[in-house]
């Protein structure tokens, strides 16, 4: 059985290195096989029905491992923090995403572009989750009486929307980033305009 394991991470690592230098498309199950020390191709279908098939399980084995991913799937410890604290937690984990894992980010993304078939998935696993964590989270401290009544929905949106411009600079646009804040400095600014408007009115 862990026989069984190590080689299905084997194939998982092989198959991530492929896709990441070739896209897609220009992986074969063959090359995977090749790139995991497999001596026949058709050993992958043991552990995987198909390319597709193992394309989703490398993105969620991937994006799973993420301290984003990993602090959203289990918030308790998080759930109870005062907003300030929580929010720039949430972001410094965000923005940890693209250091880690710079490749698998471009990967992904991009195959969400080429193939929006993959959107659905993609968002399943990292997006989606993020955000349904921080509609609950707001939703918390709204019941609390620390922030005013309003859709959590479009907060969540927000509040991310105003990270990305930072993260997209450190992994696709250099030059956005150039003379830009540090990840520290930006949190900071944006934590306090995201508050701000959501002061409860006493």
């Amino acid at each position: 059985m862990a026989e069984e394991r190590d080689r299905r991470s084997e194939i998982l690592a092989a198959a991530f290195e492929e896709f990441a230098s070739k896209g897609y498309k220009g992986a074969t199950i063959k090359s995977i096989a090749g790139e995991a020390g497999m001596q026949s191709p058709a050993l992958i279908y043991w552990y995987f029905p198909d390319k597709e098939a193992l394309f989703r399980e490398v993105v969620e084995s991937r994006m799973t491992k993420a301290p984003l991913l990993r602090m959203v799937s289990d918030p308790e410890d998080v759930m109870g923090l005062p907003p300030e604290e929580a929010l720039k937690r949430l972001g410094r984990a965000y923005f940890g995403f693209g250091r880690l894992d710079r490749r698998a980010l471009q990967l992904f993304l991009g195959e969400v572009i080429h193939r929006p078939e993959m959107g659905e998935a993609f968002m399943r696993i990292g997006p989606g989750r993020v955000l349904a964590f921080l509609e609950e989270y707001l939703g918390r401290w709204i019941e609390a009486g620390s922030l005013r009544p309003h859709d959590t929905r479009s907060s969540s949106r927000a509040f991310m929307g105003m990270l990305v411009p930072q993260l997209a600079g450190k992994v696709f646009f250099p030059a956005l980033a150039e003379n830009g804040p540090t990840d520290e400095e930006h949190l900071e600014t944006v934590v306090g305009i995201f508050l701000k408007g959501l002061e409860a009115k006493g």
